[in-house]
């Protein structure tokens, strides 16, 4: 079986920018198993597969150990290459996901996405985090991931963590932010439980950040960065139900995978 496979730099305005994800078009959807095995082969935060259907598309993401329920800049990916490569007609893509439908838009160059909204509820840190952060944030919130914020860009700039505590955690990853400067606010993100220790640039992460800078600022449009060594900038809308994302993409290469 040859499948054709596209790697995008999503989030980006030119190659070696952005957050890099696979996309594999499918006719028919592989068995989990095997699309987890490409996935690791594929060895990037995440590999983007999708099969038409009767309303638009299914999509599912898996990390190169497990399948996850929402993934953004590989939505993004994956709808970038339906856009530019599939001959497809529409300004607008309906995606079934296991976080429910998405929606993705080409605007120009631009393409945004519809994604649900994670709000965090405010916690007590735990000393994991604290230890696995080395320094203690001013506060914390979780929905799946911990959100743990700090006073400054500075201070989230200078964390260097350490993952194998984080790992311990008892959540998906750990996402943190600080107001900014020059930006609305900026934010990191590690997810060592899926072997992804710092990501790029993470969609997902901002269905949590958004509600959250919401609620401490009362803004609802922010121009924010992730600030990792490859991160970038991202226009983000919120209309208390959902979160949108705006972002640009850029195809790196395209190939073929044979499974025998």
């Amino acid at each position: 079986m040859k499948l054709d496979l596209y790697q995008v730099d999503a989030f980006a305005n030119k190659i070696f920018e952005g957050n890099p994800a696979a996309v594999v078009p499918l006719d028919k959807w592989l068995p989990n198993k095997v699309m987890q095995s490409i996935a690791q082969e594929n060895n990037l935060s995440e590999t983007a597969f999708f099969c038409k259907s009767s309303e638009g598309f299914e999509l599912k993401w898996f990390t190169p150990n497990r399948e996850v329920k929402l993934c953004g800049h590989a939505t993004l990916a994956a709808a970038f290459v339906i856009f530019n490569f599939f001959n497809y007609k529409l300004d607008k893509i309906l995606f079934k996901t296991l976080s429910g439908i998405l929606y993705v838009e080409q605007k120009g160059d631009l393409i945004k996405m519809d994604l649900p909204t994670q709000n965090p509820i405010k916690c007590d840190i735990p000393k994991l985090l604290k230890d696995g952060l080395g320094i203690k944030p001013e506060a914390c919130c979780f929905n799946e991931d911990y959100i743990a914020v700090f006073k400054s860009e500075k201070d989230l700039i200078s964390i260097q963590p350490d993952f194998q505590k984080l790992k311990m955690l008892d959540s998906r990853g750990v996402i943190i932010t600080a107001p900014s400067k020059e930006y609305d606010f900026v934010s990191r993100a590690f997810f060592p439980k899926y072997t992804i220790l710092e990501d790029p640039v993470t969609g997902s992460a901002y269905t949590k950040l958004i509600p959250y800078w919401f609620e401490r600022t009362g803004k609802t449009e922010f121009y924010s960065k992730q600030v990792s060594q490859i991160g970038e900038e991202l226009f983000c809308k919120y209309d208390l139900e959902r979160v949108f994302l705006s972002g640009y993409a850029r195809r790196y290469l395209k190939g073929e995978l044979y499974i025998v």
